[in-house]
């Protein structure tokens, strides 16, 4: 029987982390499933989903925490399998200047409408004409079946007003769907 490991890493970034770690999985027999990893202020940060046999979990755990030695942080905690609802996925693209707050206040927004973040990557780059920063999030989301986007539309609009930030949904489902049709048959 298969059993799914969440792992968690943090140290100084430098070159070979990921090897290691995949290294080290595949020496115990594991599958790397899926992983977000980033380099954030000279630190590697990563989630990684991996499957292995039930009988190898425990051997799995020690070889990934060999990698403490070398300055890696390493959490692991055992996958759970959970019911997941049908959902619309739509994608959310923000742009802005920069001020604390602005993921606060549409996740908040995202939340009262039942929404879940799948997916959210932010960045800060210098603004071309004022200087100051700029802030972009996309963000893959979640709808509940049946949920309107208009509603969700209408209130994150007013929201993007309030925090003067550009805001687009877009079905990503439509999204997908044309990439598709343009690629053409394969």
């Amino acid at each position: 029987m298969k059993t799914s490991l969440i792992l968690t890493l943090l140290g100084p970034d430098r070159p070979g982390l990921v090897s290691a770690v995949a290294a080290r999985a595949r020496a115990a027999g594991a599958n790397w499933m899926e992983s977000r990893m980033a380099q954030l202020a000279g630190q590697f940060a990563g989630v990684v989903r991996l499957e292995v046999d039930s009988e190898a979990a425990g051997n799995l755990q020690g070889v990934l925490r060999e990698l403490e030695a070398e300055g890696l942080k390493v959490t692991v905690e055992p996958g759970r399998e959970v019911a997941v609802p049908v959902r619309h996925r739509v994608q959310m693209d923000l742009v802005g200047h920069d001020h604390p707050g602005i993921v606060q206040d549409i996740s908040a927004v995202l939340a009262s409408h039942g929404v879940t973040i799948e997916v959210l990557e932010t960045g800060c780059e210098p603004a071309s004409m004022s200087g100051g920063l700029l802030f972009r999030a996309r963000a893959e989301l979640g709808m509940p079946s049946g949920a309107g986007l208009d509603a969700l539309q209408q209130d994150l609009e007013a929201i993007a007003n309030e925090l003067m930030v550009d805001l687009e949904l877009h079905d990503a489902e439509g999204i997908d769907e044309e990439a598709a049709r343009r690629a053409g048959p394969r």
